[in-house]
């Protein structure tokens, strides 16, 4: 089973509850997620993804828990990072990972309606963290 580090970047000012989420270019919306390496805590590879990827800074983070319900073969490993302030209502990073990639960012809300192009891990992913925030 592949194990997986997923952040909950949560927007600072709390109300709406936001979360960071991004286009890929290939492959629709996501939430920031990656590989755990070999001996690290999922709460240190969280905080390493949600860098790596967005560009966004963790001050500390914080298990929620894991599910194997997520992503069939997976076990993710969900974890909430508190942020570093100041942040951008939208932002793009370039990510080294794949061959190298511009993400495109936003702040999604948690309790509206998810817009279209979450493929179904994600969505399920988005219904869990809402299930333990």
């Amino acid at each position: 089973m592949r194990e997986v580090a997923c952040p909950v970047a949560l927007h600072l000012d709390g109300v709406p509850r936001r979360i960071a989420a991004f286009e890929h270019p290939q492959a629709g919306l996501q939430l920031v997620k990656g590989g755990i390496r070999s001996g690290e805590r999922p709460e240190h590879a969280a905080a390493r993804e949600l860098f790596e990827e967005s560009g966004l800074e963790t001050r500390a983070a914080i298990s929620l828990g894991e599910s194997t319900k997520i992503d069939a073969g997976a076990r993710w490993h969900v974890s909430l990072c508190r942020l570093a302030g100041p942040l951008r209502d939208n932002w793009q990073h370039h990510c080294a990972d794949d061959g190298g990639h511009l993400f495109r960012f936003f702040w999604l809300e948690l309790d509206a309606a998810l817009p279209e192009g979450f493929a179904p891990p994600y969505r399920r992913a988005v219904d869990w963290i809402r299930g333990q925030l």
